[in-house]
C-alpha cells in the first residue's frame, strides 16, 4: 500500500510540475507581445465568457457537431469530481473514500459521469468519422497536412483509451462489490449501483476470478490517472489547449462593432496638431517609429492568446468568401502560423538562456505570405464564426500596414488609390474640384 501511495505522489508532483514549467512557457511567450489595457466592461466579458467558453453558444450554429461536442465537454467537466476522489484515494491510500460520506448521492454523480461518458464515448466515434471516414471538408484543408492532423486523432484516441480505462475500474468494482471482495470495506449494501456498469461489469467481468478483478480494476484505475495526467503534460503542445484559454481568451473578447478599426496612435500622434493647435504631441519625433507587425513581437499579447486559443475547428475558414472562391486566404492558416512562430520563438528563447537571437525569420513572409493578407476583404466573416472569438482580421491588418508603411508595398491597384488619395483627397482619378460635376449630367 505504501509503494502504491509513493508512486502516486511521484506521478502527482511530476506531472504537476511539468504542466506548471510548460504553462509558465506559454505564458511568457504570449506576453512577448505588445502590451495592451483590457479593463472595460468587466460585466459584459463576464457575460460573453459565460455564454461562449462556457455555454458554448457559438457552437450551436452547427447543431450536429455542437451536440457531440457538448458530450465530450460536459463530461470532461463533470468527471473532474470522480478526479478528486481519485487523487484523495491515491494519497491516502483508500479506495472510494467518497461514498461513505456522500450515500446515495455518490451514486447519483458517478451514474450521471458513466452517461456522461457513454454519450462521450459516442461523440468521439463520431468525430474520428468526421475526420477520416466522412472527410468533412473544413477538416481536410491543406493546413491540417501532418501534426495537426495526427494531434487530433491523437487526443480522439486518448479519450477512447480513457472511458475504456474508467470502464474496467467501475465495472471490475461492480463485481468485486457483489462478491463481498472490493478493496474497500463497509460501505454499505455491497453494490456501487452505477447507472451503466452495474450491467456492463458483470457482462464484461463476471467470468473471471477475483484475484483477476483486482488486477483489472487496478489497471483501470492507474490507466485513468496516467492518462490524465499524459493529456494534462501534452495540452500545452496541442491544439486542444483552448479547453483552458477559451475562457480568458472570451473574457478579453473585442467588444466593438465588428469592422470599427482603430486609429494608429503613431499616426494621430503626428497629424492631430493640424487640427487642434492645443494638442502636443507625445512621441518623440526623432525616435524611430515601428508600424504594423512583421514579426510575433510585434502584435499585442491579445493577438497571441488568440493564436494559442485556435481550436483548429475550421470555421473561420469554412465562412471566408475568399477561401471559398479559391484564394491563398485560410483564417485558420493565419492562426496556426502565428501560434508556430510563437512557439519557434520561445524555443530561441529557451536555447539563448532567455534571450531572442535573430534567426533570420519573420512570421510575415516565412509563414504568412503577401498574397495571403491581400486577399483578405475585410468582412469579419471569420470573427463572426469562431466559437471563441478568436480575431484572424486583426492580425491581417496589423501585417498589411507593415506591408504599406514600412515597406512601401501593396498591389498596383492599392498603390493608385493611395495616389489618388494623396493628390485629390478622393479614390477616384480627378481633381476634388470636379467631384461634383456628375450633378449636371442629363
Amino acid at each position: 500500500m505504501m509503494i502504491s501511495i509513493i508512486l502516486f505522489a511521484i506521478l502527482l508532483i511530476v506531472g504537476s510540475t511539468f504542466f506548471f514549467l510548460n504553462s509558465k512557457k506559454i505564458r511568457r511567450n504570449i506576453l512577448l507581445g505588445k502590451d495592451i489595457s483590457i479593463t472595460d466592461n468587466r460585466g459584459e466579458r463576464l457575460k460573453v465568457m459565460t455564454l461562449v467558453a462556457f455555454g458554448q453558444k457559438k457552437m450551436f450554429a452547427r447543431p450536429i457537431p455542437a451536440i457531440l461536442h457538448l458530450f465530450l465537454y460536459a463530461a470532461f467537466v463533470i468527471t473532474q469530481v470522480e478526479l478528486l476522489e481519485i487523487i484523495f484515494d491515491g494519497l491516502s491510500g483508500h479506495h472510494r473514500a467518497f461514498r461513505a460520506l456522500l450515500g446515495g448521492f455518490y451514486t447519483f454523480v458517478l451514474s450521471f459521469i458513466e452517461i456522461l461518458s457513454v454519450l462521450a464515448f459516442v461523440g468521439t466515434i463520431a468525430f474520428l468519422s468526421r475526420r477520416n471516414l466522412l472527410k468533412v471538408p473544413r477538416l481536410v484543408k491543406s493546413e491540417l497536412n501532418g501534426w495537426p492532423k495526427l494531434d487530433a486523432n491523437l487526443i480522439l484516441i486518448g479519450e477512447l483509451t480513457l472511458l475504456c480505462f474508467i470502464c474496467m475500474m467501475n465495472g471490475a468494482d461492480e463485481v468485486l462489490y457483489a462478491r463481498g471482495a472490493s478493496h474497500a470495506q463497509n460501505l454499505g449494501d455491497g453494490s456501487l449501483g452505477l447507472a451503466v456498469t452495474s450491467h456492463l461489469g458483470p457482462l464484461l467481468f463476471g467470468g473471471l476470478s477475483t484475484e483477476t478483478l483486482h488486477i483489472v480494476e487496478r489497471v483501470g484505475w492507474w490507466g485513468h490517472i496516467i492518462i490524465v495526467f499524459a493529456f494534462l503534460n501534452y495540452l500545452p503542445f496541442s491544439k486542444h489547449l483552448h479547453i483552458l484559454l477559451a475562457f480568458p481568451n472570451t473574457f478579453f473578447s473585442n467588444l466593438k462593432p465588428k469592422g470599427q478599426f482603430k486609429n494608429l496612435f503613431e499616426v494621430t500622434d503626428v497629424v492631430k496638431p493640424n487640427f487642434d493647435p492645443s494638442y502636443q504631441p507625445v512621441l518623440d519625433p526623432n525616435a524611430h517609429i515601428k508600424f504594423g507587425a512583421k514579426d510575433v513581437m510585434d502584435l499585442n499579447w491579445k493577438q497571441l492568446l488568440d493564436a494559442y486559443s485556435c481550436t483548429e475547428c475550421g470555421r473561420c475558414t469554412a465562412a471566408c468568401p475568399q477561401n471559398i472562391t479559391g484564394k491563398a486566404l485560410s483564417p485558420r492558416k493565419i492562426m496556426m502560423d502565428t501560434r508556430d512562430r510563437l512557439v519557434e520563438v520561445g524555443k530561441n528563447i529557451d536555447a539563448n538562456k532567455g534571450t531572442f537571437v535573430d534567426d533570420g525569420k519573420s512570421l510575415l513572409g516565412d509563414y504568412i505570405k503577401h498574397e495571403e493578407i491581400w486577399a483578405c476583404n475585410t468582412c469579419n466573416a471569420c470573427v463572426q464564426e469562431c466559437p471563441v472569438n478568436i480575431d484572424p482580421l486583426a492580425i491581417i491588418m496589423d501585417l498589411r500596414q507593415q506591408l504599406v508603411l514600412e515597406q512601401s508595398s501593396a498591389p498596383n491597384e492599392l498603390n493608385g488609390m493611395f495616389t489618388n488619395l494623396e493628390n485629390n483627397g478622393a479614390p477616384w482619378q480627378f481633381s476634388p474640384a470636379d467631384r461634383a460635376n456628375w450633378i449636371h449630367e442629363q
